[in-house]
């Protein structure tokens, strides 16, 4: 591992993994990975419910993490990898609330809520096509809403503190020569400065808007039932 990511999901995650492949650093581990491999999920589900974790088979074939899970233990991959770099993405702390909560955190804030018909149709298909997939919301709250949120996702003055705390823990944590705290909207200049690498010509990544979001997990979930993986 050379590089990984220390930021929360929704702190420009996908940009940084698309511009970590394009620099060579590639492939870059991120949720997306696990979603698109659903065996990926019992392996996390193992991992946040105690089981010793692995890192070497966990990312065996990629350089770089970013983004959940692999933010959640990026102690743990820090002290294994001594070598890598670490990049914290942040962003505004109250858009990233409003953001997460209308994506990754929403259906933890539904639960204990009637979903609708369609969505229940859903689920019951994606658990007898897909049943390591149907394990996700077990290991989101094991690997991320409890891990580090203490399971208060709704907590809006509590996950903000959190997320404060959390960049101040890793600042104090790590030299200054081994991160880089990385706003995606500053672009290449940074980043490239950090790793010690040339400026691409292509522009700045900038993937994974809200909208788009929405639109990829309906699409991975219709390939679930229809394939099975």
């Amino acid at each position: 591992m050379k590089v990984i990511g220390a930021g929360f999901g929704r702190t420009g995650t996908r940009s940084l993994q698309a511009a970590l492949d394009l620099l060579g650093y590639g492939p870059c581990y991120h949720m997306a990975t696990v979603i698109d491999q659903p065996r990926r999920v019992r392996q996390w589900l193992e991992i946040g419910e105690g089981r010793p974790a692995d890192w070497d088979e966990v990312f065996a074939g990629f350089h770089s993490a970013v983004d959940w899970p692999a933010a959640s233990y990026w102690q743990e991959l820090a002290d294994r990898y001594p070598d890598a770099k670490i990049v914290l993405t942040v962003r505004d702390p109250g858009a990233w609330y409003d953001s997460v909560s209308a994506t990754i955190f929403r259906s933890a804030l539904a639960e204990g809520r009637p979903a609708p018909l369609r969505r229940r149709i859903t689920r019951w298909l994606v658990a007898r096509r897909a049943p390591d997939f149907a394990l996700y919301p077990r290991m989101a709250r094991a690997t991320i809403m409890d891990r580090v949120f203490d399971g208060r996702v709704g907590d809006r003055a509590h996950v903000l503190e959190v997320f404060d705390r959390h960049v101040e823990r890793v600042r104090a944590t790590l030299p200054e020569e081994r991160l880089l705290v990385f706003d995606v909207r500053e672009g290449w200049g940074p980043l490239c400065a950090f790793l010690g690498v040339p400026v691409p010509p292509a522009p700045f990544p900038q993937a994974n808007e809200r909208t788009a979001w929405w639109g990829k997990r309906a699409r991975r979930r219709a390939r679930l039932i229809v394939l099975g993986r």
